[in-house]
């Protein structure tokens, strides 16, 4: 792995395209083996060095920064001026932000957590883009303001292209105001009752930051190992207003806070959770309850990124797929992520990729035991328009070899259904 100064990063690309030379564009290195193997011989080229906040304008409620900036240090810097990035933590980072990785990592791999509920994913977020082409040439779109249509939207373009069209080195996201009051509530009991509840308050005048289904082990869930539970998250500006909407949340969950319900009630078990156990709850990592950060998650043999549309999402917590595997997953979304050991049969993942893809959603594998060979995405039926795009960024195809989101892998095909 090559980490050059910023000053000499422009000069490296260029030689390495001249050169005819393959490499894989990287922030900190952090989660390099997830997704598809890229094709050997290959250089990474890291960002690291690429660690500077440009600039942070707390009016307009922006901030640029380089690409290689951990995102636990660019929320360390907002903080003082009572402002945040509204992003999750990404998996396996402890509920501080410990191995939480680079800024232009995440804007890479493009996915959002549970966040998305009410504040939108990071593609959202972005305002302006600062890249290097294959050939060394340096290119920009949007701006520094929010209110800016310049140019055309390589932004959304290269959020989620896995470094495969270019190396993102700057961006330019914007912030929001802290809220001073956040509570979180966590809803027990059986997973029709809490089916309900969720698509009831998916459409109420309620404005929650994440509604998160959870299926996690004994430590991590509260309610048992298996035990499916809905993690709310309020925040406000108001103490007043806060205790209102949990007040409401509680009278239509039928229970009193730590109360447990009447079995033939359908009423749901609540439980508060306090600012400190909210952040907990909302980073688990496998097999060590919530918060047991990056070293624990590389426990986790399997590793996938999965949706379906948002009212199909009962219906997966049912699929007998899923057994052995933890789970956490966006209400509203659809998205989510589940997680197990390798003692998870290959042909368990498959038969979940294949609920999910009838479900008109998907399955990303993102880390897999050693000797699997699933791909870890299928062929999107954009993939012309895909592989014209890659021809155009890429024209020697040197970025990311093998890595191209929507175009399967080489050298592995999807198994034909059971049975």
């Amino acid at each position: 792995m090559i980490t050059p100064e910023p000053r000499e990063l422009p000069h490296l690309v260029q030689d390495l395209h001249q050169r005819n030379r393959p490499w894989l564009p990287a922030g900190l290195a952090s989660r390099l083996d997830w997704g598809p193997p890229v094709a050997r011989p290959h250089t990474v080229l890291s960002c690291a060095r690429l660690n500077r906040i440009l600039e942070h304008n707390p009016g307009d409620f922006t901030i640029t920064v380089e690409a290689g900036t951990p995102l636990v240090a660019v929320q360390q810097a907002l903080q003082p001026h009572g402002q945040w990035l509204p992003l999750d933590w990404p998996w396996g980072s402890g509920p501080a932000g410990e191995g939480s990785g680079s800024i232009g990592g995440l804007v890479a791999r493009g996915q959002a957590g549970g966040y998305r509920q009410r504040y939108l994913g990071v593609r959202d977020q972005m305002i302006g883009i600062h890249l290097l082409r294959s050939d060394g040439v340096a290119a920009r779109a949007g701006g520094k303001v929010v209110k800016n249509v310049a140019g055309y939207d390589l932004m959304r373009l290269l959020c989620g292209s896995w470094g495969s069209l270019a190396l993102i080195t700057a961006v330019t996201l914007r912030t929001q105001p802290i809220p001073p009051h956040r509570q979180g509530l966590r809803l027990q009991g059986p997973t029709a009752a809490l089916a309900a509840f969720s698509r009831w308050l998916l459409g109420s005048s309620l404005s929650p930051e994440r509604i998160d289904w959870q299926r996690l082990g004994a430590a991590g869930s509260g309610a048992g190992p298996g035990a499916d539970t809905l993690l709310i998250s309020l925040a406000s500006i108001s103490a007043q207003t806060l205790q209102e909407q949990i007040a409401c949340i509680e009278e239509k969950a039928g229970a009193a806070p730590g109360a447990a319900a009447g079995a033939d009630s359908g009423s749901l078990l609540v439980h508060r959770l306090a600012a400190d156990e909210l952040a907990a709850a909302e980073a688990p990592s496998p097999g060590a309850g919530p918060g047991a950060g990056s070293d624990a998650a590389a426990g986790a043999a399997w590793l996938l990124r999965l949706g379906v549309r948002p009212e199909r999402v009962p219906d997966l917590l049912t699929t007998p797929a899923l057994a052995g595997l933890e789970l956490v997953l966006g209400a509203g979304s659809g998205l989510g992520h589940a997680w197990g050991s390798a003692a998870v049969p290959v042909h368990r993942v498959e038969a979940l990729r294949r609920h999910c893809r009838e479900a008109g959603g998907m399955v990303t594998v993102l880390r897999q035991p050693g000797g699997s060979s699933i791909p870890a995405w299928l062929d999107a039926p954009s993939r012309p328009l895909i592989e014209a795009v890659k021809r155009q960024f890429d024209p020697k195809q040197q970025l990311a070899r093998g890595r191209l989101p929507g175009v399967e892998p080489p050298g592995v095909a999807e198994p034909p259904p059971a049975g």
